[in-house]
C-alpha cells in the first residue's frame, strides 16, 4: 500500500497558500503509480471559514480517495458542513477507511478553542471499538493532528497530544496498528511511540526551524512538502520525504 500524507495547508484565500496547495496536488496527480490514497492530518483551513473549506474541496479534488481530519485551526460545524458536506455539528470528527485491506482511523484530537491536542473518552472509545470489530489480521494506522510526543521545540511541544499515556494504553491491547501519523508540528519528524513508528508529516505552509538552527522559527522559503508511506506485506512502514518546487 502506498499513502500520501501532507498536513498544515493553512488555506486562508491567499494566493500564496492556494499555490503551495495546489502545487503538491499536481505533483500527487502526476506520478506515474497513483497513490492509494492520501492523507491530510489537519489545519486544513487557517481561520475555519466555510469559504476556506470550499477552497479546499477544490483544491484536493483527486482519482484517488483523500481522507481527513481536523487540526487546532480548524472548527468542527464549519469543517463538517463546507469540507464533508454534513450538517453542522461540534461532535468529533472520526472516520475510518479500509484501504488495500488496511484500516485507517482518522481521528479527532482537537479542543475547540485550544492549540495543544487531546483524544477525549468519546474519541478513545470509538478507536477501541472500531480497531475491536476489525477482521483477524488486518492492520491499521492511525492519524490525528498533534503529535504525542516532544519533538524538541518549544513551540511544538507546548502544544502537542496531552495526555498521551491514555492511547498508548489502548494501543497495547491492540497489536494490529503498526503505526501512528501525525501533522501539527511544521517539521518533517520521524520517532516512536507506543513501540511503534510515529510520523510527523511536513507542511505545506511553512517549516519550522529548530532551535539549533538559528532564532527565526518559521522558514517561509522552504517548498512545500509531503511523505510517501509505504506499508509492505511485513507490516513494516518505511516513510520517504518530497518537497515540490
Amino acid at each position: 500500500m502506498l499513502l500520501a500524507q501532507i498536513s498544515d495547508l493553512h488555506l486562508d484565500g491567499s494566493d500564496r497558500a492556494r499555490d503551495r496547495t495546489s502545487r503538491v496536488m499536481d505533483h500527487l496527480r502526476s506520478l506515474p503509480r497513483p497513490v492509494d490514497a492520501l492523507l491530510v492530518t489537519g489545519d486544513i483551513a487557517d481561520h475555519a471559514a466555510e469559504a476556506e473549506y470550499e477552497e479546499a474541496v477544490r483544491l484536493l479534488d483527486a482519482p484517488f480517495p483523500v481522507l481527513a481530519c481536523p487540526g487546532n485551526h480548524d472548527a468542527r460545524p464549519a469543517y463538517r458542513k463546507a469540507l464533508l458536506g454534513e450538517a453542522p455539528a461540534t461532535a468529533p470528527v472520526n472516520r475510518v477507511h479500509h484501504i488495500a485491506g488496511t484500516a485507517i482511523l482518522m481521528c479527532d484530537a482537537t479542543i475547540p478553542g485550544r492549540d495543544e491536542g487531546r483524544l477525549d473518552a468519546e474519541t478513545l472509545a470509538w478507536i477501541d471499538a472500531t480497531l475491536g470489530a476489525l477482521p483477524d489480521g488486518a492492520p491499521a494506522l492511525i492519524a490525528f493532528h498533534q503529535p504525542p510526543v516532544e519533538l524538541h521545540h518549544p513551540l511544538a511541544d507546548a502544544t502537542m497530544l496531552q495526555e498521551p499515556e491514555r492511547l498508548a494504553a489502548l494501543l497495547d491491547a491492540h497489536p494490529r496498528v503498526v503505526a501512528v501519523l501525525t501533522g501539527h508540528a511544521h517539521t518533517a519528524a520521524a520517532s516512536t511511540f507506543a513501540g511503534r513508528p510515529l510520523i510527523v508529516g511536513p507542511a505545506v505552509t511553512w517549516t519550522l526551524r529548530l532551535p539549533w538552527e538559528g532564532d527565526r522559527p518559521a522558514d517561509r522559503d522552504q517548498p512545500p512538502g509531503l511523505a510517501f508511506h509505504v506499508l509492505g506485506e511485513d507490516r513494516r512502514l518505511t516513510t520517504h520525504f518530497r518537497v515540490v518546487l
